[in-house]
């Protein structure tokens, strides 16, 4: 059917350029044929008015002289036109147009799938089940994954790399601890050591066993796509079905559940997974945008071109910035700690809820630390480097916080 209507509006289209080029050039009367007429009816006309008296004679053989000329003239150009056009029709335009439809075809032949067979539905879906089923194990996907560069070492603080090497030998000496594995798990993931953050990571998992929450079999399944190279093995996504029936609103999970269902051609089941998403927001959650992105063209996909995503919602209130404090500079002492500590509340209940950016967490890292709460800035900092352990860029406002608050790395 594909083959039959591509065909049919081709030959359309070719018809519709190439009729006025097939048209005999003898039966369009050029410019001078129409003058030579206009000029017999100037003859004419002058002989009526000489008849009505309108005109003299002398002026009669004036006009007529003068038009005879014109006459001459034209019938001179006529016979030129005549003369000219007689190399019959304009064979190059035609040939270029040959050129231009044996240039697409020979482009969709090298771009696209001419033997493609049509695919219903149902082979559509087996397709898809196809894809889902014969993925690379977790192994594989990670010796196939594009080795990752390492960290620059010379960068770092040294004292905060020898703490690392003292947790790396506590963790060997004592490989059941839960607070070491969780620890080295975190700073390998500060240090973009993937494959070792996700090895201490399945071995906090496997020591907790069913006492593992969902934001630790999270973390896990985060850190396998991650050394898979962002694919979803079915390893990770047995983790991530563990994490999900922990606490199955988990928003970071659902997303990459949502992620799976594209990465396996299907968009009809992804799409209300990240409608929903979406539509429970919020705005400034590290997964919205990627959704916001990709939703219209996933919303096609699954059939639904009429989905139009919602506006972005104005983001809550960040907590106080360098201007809010500058502002509280005239109130009375107490007020202005009044003033502070309730913004802070109101910051530090909205990232605990739903959530925030690296620098909403940076702002109240920095916040308690003015206010004189370094041990909350100390707690606050180590949840948010477990929070956005896995994305180095996402780290730095975080720790350039931490060492401006002077907590420790």
């Amino acid at each position: 059917m594909f083959w039959i209507l591509a065909a049919g509006m081709t030959a359309i289209v070719a018809f519709a350029i190439a009729a006025p080029l097939r048209r005999d050039r003898a039966a369009v009367q050029p410019a001078a044929a129409y003058d030579l007429r206009v000029y017999r009816d100037q003859l004419a006309e002058v002989d009526r008015d000489l008849e009505r008296g309108v005109i003299g004679a002398e002026d009669a053989d004036r006009l007529r002289a003068e038009i005879g000329r014109k006459v001459l003239d034209a019938d001179r150009r006529l016979a030129r036109g005549v003369t000219a056009g007689q190399g019959g029709r304009p064979l190059w335009a035609v040939a270029v147009l040959g050129v231009l439809l044996l240039g697409a075809g020979l482009l969709y032949w090298r771009e696209g799938v001419p033997n493609a067979p049509d695919m219903p539905l149902a082979e559509r879906l087996a397709a898809a089940e196809a894809v889902y089923r014969d993925r690379p194990a977790q192994a594989e996907a990670e010796a196939a994954a594009m080795p990752r560069p390492g960290p620059d070492l010379g960068q770092l603080d040294p004292d905060y790399l020898a703490m690392i090497d003292q947790l790396r030998a506590a963790v060997e000496r004592n490989p059941d601890d839960p607070r070491g594995l969780d620890l080295l798990a975190t700073n390998e993931m500060r240090l973009g050591n993937i494959s070792a953050a996700r090895a201490a990571q399945q071995r906090l998992v496997d020591v907790l066993g069913d006492q593992a929450d969902a934001a630790q079999l999270m973390q896990l399944a985060t850190l396998m796509i991650e050394a898979a190279g962002g694919l979803i093995t079915p390893e990770a996504e047995a983790v991530l079905a563990r994490s999900l029936a922990r606490d199955p609103d988990q928003p970071q999970a659902r997303y990459l559940q949502g992620v799976l269902l594209i990465q396996n051609g299907r968009p009809d089941r992804a799409f209300p997974i990240w409608r929903r998403l979406l539509e429970q927001g919020p705005d400034d959650a590290p997964w919205i945008p990627s959704i916001r992105a990709a939703i219209d063209e996933l919303a096609w996909l699954a059939g639904q071109p009429d989905y139009r995503a919602p506006a972005s919602a104005a983001a809550a209130a960040p907590g106080p910035d360098a201007q809010d404090l500058e502002a509280a500079r005239d109130l009375p002492p107490e007020a202005r700690q009044q003033m502070i500590e309730g913004m802070v509340a109101s910051l530090q209940d909205r990232l605990a809820s739903q959530g925030g950016t690296p620098e909403e967490w940076a702002r109240l890292i920095g916040a308690l630390s003015v206010l004189g709460d370094r041990d909350q800035a100390r707690a606050i900092l180590s949840e948010a480097r477990l929070r956005f352990g896995g994305r180095p860029e996402a780290l730095a406002p975080i720790d350039a916080a931490a060492a401006d608050a002077g907590l420790d790395p």
